[in-house]
């Protein structure tokens, strides 16, 4: 019975910084395809190079965007990021909050009673209330979504 092969650490590093390439298989440029420096693994490689491939070998957009597995729109961000803050910013940002994070339950129920006691008041004069009282600056639509999800949670 054959050995397990033992994890790569590569792999778990590259993960832990956001920078593990989902698609790997999809990079099919010949500096990929055998050989230990590059790696279609890490992102930020590949992403520089198919930047590379364009800005200094003079490759077309297209056919460099396809041979690292990316769209032609993908390509020109990855080269406006190298544009704007190098190598560094081909690093993935931590992605933002994934829910209404300045509406707590605390504002919400605050929103709900304020509602409730006047029912004229509309979501910016709500939005004006929760920054007088919690400091919080949230958009009028969010205040407006906050309470319709409220509204659809009663029974």
């Amino acid at each position: 019975m054959a050995k397990p092969k033992p994890p790569d650490p590569k792999i778990d590093a590259l993960r832990l910084y956001g920078s593990l390439n989902a698609h790997p298989d999809r990079v099919q440029d010949p500096l990929f395809a055998g050989g230990d420096f590059f790696d279609a693994r890490d992102l930020v490689q590949v992403k520089y190079e198919m930047v590379r491939r364009v800005r200094v070998d003079g490759q077309p957009v297209s056919r460099s965007a396809a041979a690292f597995g990316f769209s032609r729109p993908a390509l020109y961000q990855a080269q406006a990021a190298v544009a704007r803050g190098g190598l560094a910013a081909l690093v993935p940002k931590k992605p933002g909050p994934r829910r209404a994070h300045k509406l707590s339950p605390e504002v919400v129920a605050f929103l709900h009673r304020a509602r409730t006691a006047d029912p004229s008041l509309r979501p910016p004069e709500l939005a004006r209330r929760v920054r007088a009282r919690f400091g919080r600056t949230v958009h009028p639509r969010s205040v407006e979504r906050a309470l319709a999800r409220r509204e659809k949670k009663r029974p």
